[in-house]
């Protein structure tokens, strides 16, 4: 059984969306960021970083090198899809030029396409007042990154060819498009990449998961902006 520790925006959903693929056994633990429920010791044991997602395996594959048979807890989206993928040894290629590839799609999205749409998400909805440079600069490098993508992804169904764990780091930050001020016409193959992957039955089921928790924005009054936008190295120390 895997703990998982989720909330509803993009890294919460790449977690699930590899959890129904593979059919591992999962129970999810909600964690309300817009109320502040990352700061409860109990789950900064897990993730120090006071994020979610988060994961504790109750029954970590060993091997005869392993030092102990206890719970192996991760923080991390992609650091988590890693340690799922070798776990279960789906969804990342056995062959060494495509795991490769995988690999580095998955650290492009976890150093570039998130940090940067985050951004855009940022400066576009939730700054107390718009600045026109901030939005300009993300918004363009928004579309910068798609068109990354959409070349990556001529003539291939997938991100590196079969469908991998890069896939599922990076659909769940192209689902907010519109509010990234992107068309994905502007992106043919991206777009129907994004429709293969959205047509995934586990992909269904897990936002069907995540209406079940959270059907409402996360950041809906000042109350939740406060919380999520006002964190400096004060937020840790009191921790």
């Amino acid at each position: 059984m895997i703990d998982l520790y989720y909330w509803t925006t993009p890294n919460g959903h790449k977690i699930t969306m590899f959890l129904e693929e593979s059919a591992l056994a999962y129970k999810i633990i909600p964690v309300n960021i817009a109320k502040g429920e990352q700061f409860k010791p109990e789950f900064l044991k897990i993730s120090p970083n006071n994020r979610i997602p988060a994961i504790v395996d109750h029954q970590p594959n060993l091997n005869s090198d392993a030092k102990s048979a206890g719970p192996i807890s991760l923080f991390e989206s992609g650091a988590i899809l890693l340690y799922l993928a070798e776990k279960t040894q789906k969804f990342i290629a056995r062959d060494l030029h495509q795991r490769a590839e995988t690999l580095q799609w998955l650290f492009w999205q976890m150093a570039g396409l998130g940090p940067m749409l985050g951004q855009n998400h940022h400066f576009t909805q939730y700054a107390p007042e718009p600045i026109a440079y901030a939005i300009d600069r993300y918004v363009k490098e928004s579309s910068r990154l798609y068109a990354v993508l959409d070349k990556q992804l001529v003539d291939r169904d997938f991100i590196t060819g079969e469908y991998s764990i890069a896939d599922m780091a990076c659909y769940p930050w192209i689902v907010p498009h519109e509010k990234q001020r992107q068309n994905l016409s502007d992106f043919p193959n991206l777009k129907k990449w994004f429709e293969r992957v959205g047509a995934r039955p586990a992909t269904i089921r897990a936002y069907a998961k995540a209406k079940e928790i959270n059907s409402a924005p996360t950041v809906n009054n000042e109350a939740a902006k406060k919380i999520l936008f006002g964190q400096d190295a004060s937020t840790i120390r009191r921790s």
